[in-house]
């Protein structure tokens, strides 16, 4: 349903509410208006204020100004039961999930019925009652599965399973999709239409501009923290998105380039990794040379990078650095030759979030900044004000806690910890999960500038125009093995899927495999 049909009275009003972090203007009178009925996305830049506003609306955050209406009346949420009990259930981007437990006892947790006389928790009832909402998601595993079993992908739909169980009147879905598979992401927008024909409202934030396109019935922009405008379902282009998010045009060159005359700096021959051992693994990174890396879930393509790092112990292989032979059994062995990993999981492998941006930037290197073991906290924070400013970090200063900044921002102090220390190859994996476009272009912009540096960089991605536009090269990896390797000019989405699912031949207008860098 558009804003501009004849409708009943807006099921959520948000008026002129404001919201200040330690110096920081998260939302200045940001008023917001949500129908019955109605998907509106919400769009903006990493920091732009979107996650702190929902937040206000989940009970996480109590705003400094403002009201909030629901069903035309005035609600006060000062924590998470108060928006529930109002109606309003939160996916959030970053995982809330426990995995000592199973699917259903994440789904009920804090609310588990209870059975008998000494009160005890009805596992039954709540994999039974679990169960439905699993199969209403297409996820074709049991309510009972131990979370820890399960993928990011699949722990992210048990968190959606969550909110769905709560049979809320509005639903808020922070970046819902940025751990999905193409085939999971249609799942759930197919459910988002349902829950909309079934009148549940929905605020959909999501910098995947095509799904926008696709369920939205209209957008509202937020940039700097304040209201920036909005689009109608008429009015919706990829453009016009872009523009409101970051208030100019972004340029679209094509950023890969011919890399085949440069010399190889990195090439690992014979890798066999903890999930796949019976798989070998082989290729080549020329100096200054983007490698991406595509596949489907499972593929095997961040256990290959782990290997590599040296987080987790291979099962045997070579690697080679500018031509010497690198013995890498640990993650300390990998930063010493010049390898660093910017891991999928930012919050939980990337970052230590409870201590401030100064402390993670220079956590690698803490011997440049320490004296017989003391710490010089002057030296410390120069030297971490300076990435700060290089890599453009938005903070008010790097006391901040880290946990505090946006993901786009969290990402930018992840690759400064490494930068100052010189890599030789910089493996990044998923670089710009759930960053807006406006960073995504500023981390581009930094790949290629080490490029030009002489760094070799491989580049785990699910996002396939992300894939090729930057790729200089395609590898792309089926159960544990590299199953071709596509030059720039010859890499498509036809390709890379054929690739991808296990054929062995070029699809139509591909070149043969590169025999630089064989797959095995």
């Amino acid at each position: 349903m558009s804003k501009s049909e004849s409708q009943p009275a807006p099921i959520l009003e948000m008026k002129r509410v404001s919201k200040r972090f330690a110096g920081v203007q998260a939302l200045r009178n940001v008023s917001l208006e949500l129908y019955p009925g109605e998907v509106i996305a919400l769009i903006g830049e990493n920091g732009a204020g979107k996650s702190t506003l929902m937040k206000t609306l989940g009970g996480v955050h109590q705003p400094d100004e403002g009201e909030i209406r629901v069903s035309g009346q005035v609600v006060k949420i000062t924590g998470v039961k108060d928006s529930i009990r109002s109606g309003i259930s939160f996916i959030h981007q970053e995982l809330n999930v426990l995995d000592n437990l199973d699917i259903a006892g994440n789904v009920y947790l804090g609310r588990e019925p209870l059975t008998g006389p000494l009160r005890l928790v009805d596992t039954a009832r709540m994999a039974a009652e679990t169960q439905p909402f699993l199969d209403q998601l297409g996820l074709n595993f049991s309510s009972r599965t131990p979370l820890k079993s399960l993928s990011l992908a699949q722990q992210q739909m048990v968190e959606i399973a969550k909110a769905l169980s709560l049979n809320a009147q509005i639903l808020i879905m922070d970046e819902p999709t940025s751990s999905l598979t193409l085939s999971e992401t249609d799942r759930l927008l197919t459910v988002v239409e349902e829950l909309r024909a079934k009148g549940v409202s929905i605020i959909y934030i999501s910098h995947r501009l095509g799904e926008i396109m696709r369920i939205a019935d209209r957008v509202v922009g937020l940039r700097d923290g304040q209201n920036a405008g909005g689009l109608s379902r008429a009015e919706l282009t990829h453009d016009a998105m872009v523009k409101l998010m970051v208030g100019r045009d972004l340029d679209k060159t094509h950023l890969a380039h011919d890399t085949s005359n440069l010399p190889v700096r990195f090439s690992v021959s014979g890798l066999r990794t903890g999930k796949y051992p019976n798989k070998e693994v082989a290729f080549e990174i020329r100096r200054g040379e983007i490698l991406g890396m595509a596949g489907l879930v499972g593929a095997g393509r961040s256990e290959t990078a782990q290997a590599i790092f040296g987080i987790d112990k291979s099962q045997g292989g070579v690697f080679t650095l500018d031509g010497k032979v690198l013995s890498i059994k640990s993650a300390q062995d990998g930063i010493r030759n010049g390898i660093y990993l910017v891991p999928e999981d930012r919050r939980r492998c990337g970052l230590i979030t409870d201590l401030p941006i100064r402390n993670n930037i220079t956590l690698p290197a803490l011997n440049r900044f320490s004296v017989a073991g003391l710490i010089n906290r002057d030296k410390e924070r120069t030297s971490a004000q300076k990435a700060s400013k290089a890599l453009n970090v938005k903070t008010p200063t790097v006391e901040f806690l880290a946990k505090n900044l946006s993901g786009g921002n969290q990402q930018k102090v992840v690759l400064a910890k490494w930068l100052s220390l010189e890599p030789k190859l910089m493996i990044f994996d998923e670089p710009t999960r759930g960053i807006d476009v406006g960073a995504k272009a500023e981390i581009y912009d930094l790949m290629r500038n080490l490029a030009k540096e002489g760094v070799a960089i491989l580049m785990i991605s699910s996002d396939m125009e992300e894939v090729l536009s930057l790729s200089d090269r395609v590898a792309v990896m089926h159960e544990g093995r590299i199953t071709g390797i596509l030059p720039f000019d010859k890499a498509s989405e036809e390709s890379i899927m054929q690739f991808a699912v296990g054929g062995e031949r070029p699809a139509t207008g591909a070149r043969p495999l590169d025999t630089g860098a064989a797959a095995v």
